[in-house]
């Protein structure tokens, strides 16, 4: 059933529409063979990520600052993985993550597709709490950022999802209101329950069919989104 009176699209970028995990598990091969870091690719993704969605919300509730998220998310990996990596090295290794990570973009399937037919009829947006020096470049490099008119990121509203502050300002930015806005993203507690507390619309991106709420309109391809947009 499709969703009436929307005018403004809001998108979440990183797990919507850019395949953070793939490009950051290149990244990731890229920076540790550059800083002969030998470590198995594999055995540290598998206790990174979990590692470091646990300090995006630390980082989200802002209960840490950005720089203990980027040191500590790597000096808990190797940890973990039973590596012994010298604190130069791991801000070294942070800050030539953040450089090559946006020279891989890949997106997820039919991003393309849905951006040209939702901009026939909507304003499109981004809502993200990503870093400043970061979203701009991912949104550029995967030749994306034509399609959106705003892109509001948690350093420029000064909190991030699922504070309504955030929401306000994007709509603020849009000049647009909640009534005649859908959130679209992947985190249930930032990007759906965020929404949803200021009078969005929303619809979650469930690609790992997490379903927590039947109400809640899902999907797990973008394309889908033509069945209520």
């Amino acid at each position: 059933m499709k969703i009436e009176g929307i005018t403004d699209v809001f998108f979440d970028l990183d797990h919507t529409l850019w395949d953070f995990d793939k490009n950051s598990a290149l990244a990731f091969d890229k920076i540790l063979k550059l800083n002969h870091i030998d470590v198995d690719i594999s055995d540290f993704l598998y206790h990174y990520v979990p590692i470091n969605l646990k300090y995006w919300k630390l980082y989200r509730e802002a209960k840490i600052e950005k720089n203990t998220l980027r040191f500590g998310r790597l000096n808990d990996a190797f940890s973990a993985v039973g590596y012994q990596v010298e604190e130069t090295m791991i801000n070294k290794l942070s800050d030539d993550y953040i450089t090559h990570l946006t020279t891989f973009n890949y997106l997820f399937d039919n991003t393309f597709e849905i951006l040209d037919y939702l901009n026939l009829n909507y304003n499109l947006h981004i809502i993200t709490n990503g870093f400043d020096e970061v979203q701009h470049k991912k949104l550029k490099g995967s030749n994306i950022d034509n399609y959106f008119k705003t892109v509001t990121n948690s350093e420029m509203a000064g909190v991030k999802k699922p504070n309504p502050e955030i929401f306000n300002f994007a709509l603020n930015l849009a000049n647009s209101n909640s009534s005649q806005s859908v959130m679209i993203g992947d985190s249930y507690e930032a990007d759906i329950l965020g929404a949803k507390n200021i009078g969005m619309e929303v619809v979650f991106f469930d690609v790992h069919n997490t379903v927590i709420d039947d109400n809640v309109k899902r999907i797990d391809n973008l394309i889908q989104l033509k069945k209520y947009l």
